[in-house]
């Protein structure tokens, strides 16, 4: 696996919801984007800015992203966060738990991003799910945006140390 500063790390195994916003977001970035299952020591060696993010599962983050964030020796010291939801409104109370994990690892969150995403858990099945058309190209435009933010903040220094060079695309 080749090297990369920028690193997505994101698990999306229903609808592809969330690998969809983690790819806008890689495209601006300049990020390869990984499976929490490929992101071990060596894929993220020479990290300096980690993003991740998966669908909402009963609250929080895919089970595979918050024991990622239990890694520490795996974290770079700067990360972001996002998310697919189909109650994205509610993204301050699903981001709680990664947010934590990793503010107590010393992460700096340079920021958090949530759109709405195809839900058919349980007895949503049954109606076709909420939100099913995204996200959306409006959707994936927000997270791209989102990604350009990110940039800016990553490529300024951080309060212990120096800026993360995301380059240009």
């Amino acid at each position: 696996m080749s090297f990369s500063p920028v690193t997505i790390v994101c698990k999306s195994p229903h609808h592809g919801n969330t690998l969809k916003v983690a790819d806008a977001m890689a495209g601006v970035l300049g990020a390869q984007v990984l499976t929490p299952e490929e992101a071990d020591a060596e894929a993220l060696a020479g990290c300096e800015l980690l993003g991740l993010g998966s669908g909402i599962y009963f609250g929080r983050h895919h089970q595979t992203i918050r024991e990622l964030a239990d890694r520490a020796a795996l974290l770079p010291p700067r990360v972001f966060i996002f998310s697919t939801a189909g109650t994205p409104w509610m993204h301050a109370l699903f981001h709680r738990s990664l947010r934590r994990k990793l503010a107590r690892r010393g992460c700096e969150i340079l920021g958090e991003f949530t759109c709405r995403g195809w839900d058919t858990v349980g007895p949503l099945a049954l109606f076709g799910g909420l939100n099913r058309r995204h996200p959306d190209e409006l959707d994936l435009a927000a997270a791209a945006d989102f990604a350009r933010g990110v940039k800016a903040r990553a490529n300024t220094p951080a309060n212990d140390g120096p800026a993360v060079d995301v380059g240009q695309t």
